[in-house]
């Protein structure tokens, strides 16, 4: 078998009726090319990965890395990116939205007019977006106004999905690349060390045949996460800035509870001082549950073990704030200092220990 000149990654979660009939475009528009193609499957339900195994056992240029316990469709390009060799790579979802009979144009951009990237794009002339209505329009034109703060390279559709790049490109970007969200080529582009040659090619978005859209209320904060990072990620984490923030509305919580314990319901101050600390605890996992790992966020019985364990966690992180703010303060520093080296050391505990314990990856 000829090795590959061209790899096309297809990200895929529940997308088993669009396996074949995207094999078939594929096969029909890239004939006389060296392909394969690689299916990445987040272990979905619907018994994509076997399908691909199916149609693999019937074509050698057809792959499939099947993930467990992972979710999200940037991880998973970068994963089959990374499991390639073939010197250009087109990245391209799997509902058959895109339209593949631009991938031998946007393949000879990169080879015969060295473009380091070409991207299939909804946003310059003869492009379009399909059936979609006026709202959807216009949220994806207000993404696509933030996305370009973090940019490095003017371009019309950062947000498309559909593209091509040489190997280099990704090998230059890979160590930087944040891995969030949905949006792999906005992470690519804002991740690079500098401008890229960008050739943009129009497509018509299709509508989907087969499955469920992928966009929900997740994915838009993910998309907010990721221009976070780009944008703050390199002075301090965006999900340690996170977890601070709704630890910041947490002592809130806490003085509004123990004022309330006191004032209205007279409780002694140890009890109220108890009840306050148990429901800020509370109130912290599951606003950190939602926002700060949305990306691992647990259900059901893994969530009431994630708040047991960050209860655990949390008490051993006071006593951290306690003790390093005791023994500053001994040491004749200003009160002021020794309590927010205290909350800091704290704070970092709960972070760094959560995230080993209570929010783990798998």
């Amino acid at each position: 078998m000829v090795a590959p000149d061209l790899t096309v990654v297809v990200p895929a979660f529940n997308e088993r009726e669009n396996v074949a009939p995207l094999l078939e475009k594929l096969s029909a528009v890239l004939a006389g090319i060296a392909w394969e193609v690689i299916f990445v499957d987040d272990d979905s339900p619907d018994g994509t990965a076997d399908a691909v195994r199916a149609a693999a056992r019937q074509d050698a240029r057809v792959r499939v890395v099947q993930r467990l316990g992972r979710r999200g469709l940037s991880s998973a390009c970068i994963e089959g990116i990374l499991a390639s060799a073939a010197p250009y790579v087109a990245v391209m979802d799997a509902d058959l939205q895109h339209e593949e009979s631009i991938l031998p144009a946007m393949l000879s951009a990169l080879r015969d007019e060295h473009y380091d990237l070409v991207v299939g794009s909804r946003y310059v002339p003869g492009g379009g977006v399909g059936d979609w209505d006026e709202g959807r329009q216009r949220v994806s034109a207000f993404a696509t106004r933030l996305s370009r703060l973090v940019t490095k390279t003017e371009i019309a559709d950062p947000m498309s999905g559909f593209f091509m790049f040489q190997r280099p490109v990704f090998a230059g970007a890979m160590r930087k690349l944040s891995a969030q969200g949905f949006k792999i080529l906005l992470d690519l582009l804002a991740s690079a060390p500098g401008p890229l040659k960008i050739k943009e090619i129009p497509f018509q978005f299709r509508q989907r045949q087969h499955g469920e859209s992928k966009l929900d209320t997740l994915v838009a904060w993910e998309f907010a996460m990721l221009l976070a990072d780009k944008l703050i990620g390199h002075i301090v984490p965006v999900r340690f800035a996170l977890f601070a923030l709704i630890g910041g509305l947490g002592v809130f919580v806490h003085m509004s509870i123990l004022w309330t314990s006191l004032a209205i319901f007279v409780l002694p101050f140890v009890t109220a001082q108890t009840v306050a600390t148990v429901v800020t605890m509370t109130f912290n996992f599951f606003l950190n549950n939602l926002f700060t790992y949305a990306d691992r966020r647990l259900k059901g019985w893994r969530a009431l073990r994630g708040l047991l364990s960050f209860y655990v966690i949390c008490s051993l992180g006071a006593v951290a704030n306690i003790g390093i703010a005791a023994y500053l303060f001994a040491q004749q520093e200003v009160w002021w200092v020794a309590g927010v080296a205290g909350i800091i050391v704290g704070s970092v505990w709960n972070y760094a220990v959560s995230s080993i314990f209570t929010w783990k990856r798998k």
